[in-house]
């Protein structure tokens, strides 16, 4: 049997806003889809088994120094290619078109009209319709040999496309939801230009991770390092299916968890499956460990050193196999710098892996975006409240701590945490946002008054945020009287706080979690 994901759709990055939000959409229609960056060659997209391209937009002008551009054998290796914004352009510049810096960019909402019946990406779409534009350079002239299919008040080649040379091109953004039939042009290049199967289904990532945990381990033991969160939990799930009781799952307390989760955590994984578990108190290592460091990206790179030293200890008293199941995802991979991608932050389980660590891993959920991994432990029977659970980071609070991890910043920021967890499942909003959290600065001191008395304490920064998969995300639109209460809480029943503020930043250009 194929596997779905030995056909990719490759999604070539330029350094697009959206292009995490390209590859997503192509998923949701059941195609498998990978990022990769614009230095990839034709050569390396033949050894992927690439079956379609999609180039992404991007914030450059084509015509800039320094501009990215694509292997010009691309172009010629046969496989239908959808450019999008910046991926349009550049294919209309390398293939004979023209594209021209106008007065007047179109940004937003903009009606686009069909001027062409004969083409497949608008096939069975109305004659006019919104689509979402954000560009300053216009396609003025379509590669040789393009039909151009659409116009706008301000562009010229709205859309274009070549079906002999399976080249196809778009001005607008089909992967963003503010505009009209984006799902529709996508699904058009994939099926009816591109001619795909539909074949990456919840049943199908279920029954090939199942297949290749198997065959990663064969006969021998396996510890699963399980947080109790929603991509531990599936990745447990998957390897029991596929390899029963050789699997033993191993729970850290690192003291750096939300109140009470770790109670929560064994007392509901141990009712509710029937696997091995092994509990490990290792608070103390861990607040020592981080005695005195102040980077971020050394707190993450000394938690994932000491989680799997942890974890080696646990497996000299366990026929460990040699193997750990962790639940990293696609997004901790792409932001870990891996490949080609740049470094945004270590996660934990990649960046902050020791170079001697003497297991193998298991990941099987390795290509998977956290809707995916939430679907997928739907149709593998996890309870709604773990499925749904909130993300919450590997290095847990010690990246909620601005500075010194030490166990009274821990208990405050803690304690405030509850507080905004409380508030806003009172308020019905849990499911509607990504997640929902405090972050202290303790370092960062302000005069207060508290009983007519001056106060010198920290702030409690509140963050709460809107996303589909973590990549991008903007903060959440809360009403005034909830942060209000969740303020008015903070500051009475938590000692050493005497300010709340909320953090209104979107990411980019920040990032959800403050370290």
């Amino acid at each position: 049997m194929e596997s779905s994901r030995e056909s990719p759709v490759v999604v070539v990055d330029f350094g697009a806003q959206y292009a995490q939000l390209i590859a997503r959409r192509v998923r949701e229609l059941h195609v498998y889809s990978e990022i990769v960056a614009h230095t990839v060659t034709a050569a390396e997209l033949r050894a992927r088994g690439a079956r379609a391209v999609i180039l992404s937009g991007g914030p450059k002008s084509v015509y800039v120094a320094g501009a990215p551009t694509i292997d010009p054998e691309i172009f010629a290796m046969g496989l239908p290619i959808l450019g999008i914004c910046y991926g349009a352009q550049l294919m209309a510049l390398a293939l004979g078109g023209r594209v021209e810096r106008t007065e007047v960019g179109e940004y937003g909402r903009t009606a686009i009209r069909q001027t062409s019946t004969a083409g497949m990406l608008l096939a069975e779409l109305p004659d006019s319709f919104a689509s979402w534009m954000s560009h300053q350079d216009t396609i003025m002239a379509p590669p040789a040999g393009a039909l151009v299919t659409a116009t706008t008040e301000q562009s010229v080649v709205a859309s274009f496309e070549d079906a002999e040379q399976r080249r196809y091109g778009v001005q607008f953004h089909p992967e963003v939801s503010h505009g009209e039939f984006g799902r529709e042009v996508l699904h058009n290049f994939l099926f009816r230009a591109a001619k795909l199967e539909p074949k990456w289904t919840n049943f199908s990532i279920i029954e090939e991770s199942i297949t290749q945990i198997r065959s990663q381990v064969g006969e021998r033991n396996v510890l699963c390092a399980l947080s109790g969160g929603v991509d531990s939990t599936v990745a447990a799930v998957l390897t029991h299916e596929a390899v029963g009781d050789q699997l033993t799952c191993v729970f850290v307390d690192t003291g750096l968890l939300r109140e009470g989760e770790a109670d929560q955590v064994v007392s509901l994984f141990s009712s509710q499956f029937h696997i091995k578990l092994v509990v490990i108190d290792a608070a103390s290592q861990f607040l020592s460990s981080l005695a005195g460091v102040l980077d971020p990206e050394l707190k993450r790179k000394t938690i994932g050193n000491l989680f799997i030293r942890t974890f080696e200890e646990a497996a000299r008293d366990i026929d460990a196999g040699g193997f750990l199941v962790q639940g990293t995802l696609y997004p901790d991979v792409i932001e870990s710098g891996s490949g080609s991608a740049a470094l945004i932050k270590s996660h934990h389980n990649v960046g902050g892996l020791p170079d001697d660590m003497s297991f193998a891993l298991v990941e099987p959920l390795r290509f998977l975006f956290k809707d995916e991994v939430r679907a997928i432990g739907v149709e593998l029977g996890i309870p709604e409240e773990m499925v749904w659970r909130q993300p919450f980071p590997g290095p847990g609070l010690a990246v909620r701590i601005v500075g010194e991890v030490t166990e009274e910043a821990v208990g405050r920021v803690r304690a405030a945490d509850r507080i905004v967890r409380e508030e806003v499942v009172r308020a019905g909003l849990a499911r509607s946002m990504w997640q929902y959290f405090a972050v202290l600065a303790p370092s960062l001191r302000s005069v207060g008054v508290s009983g007519d008395e001056r106060t010198y304490d920290a702030p409690i920064i509140v963050r709460c945020v809107d996303s589909d998969d973590a990549m991008t995300a903007d903060w959440a639109r809360i009403p005034y009287e909830i942060l209000d209460t969740i303020a008015h809480r903070i500051v009475g029943e938590v000692d050493g706080v005497n300010r709340v503020v909320y953090d209104i930043t979107s990411k980019p250009p920040g990032t959800i979690e403050w370290e």
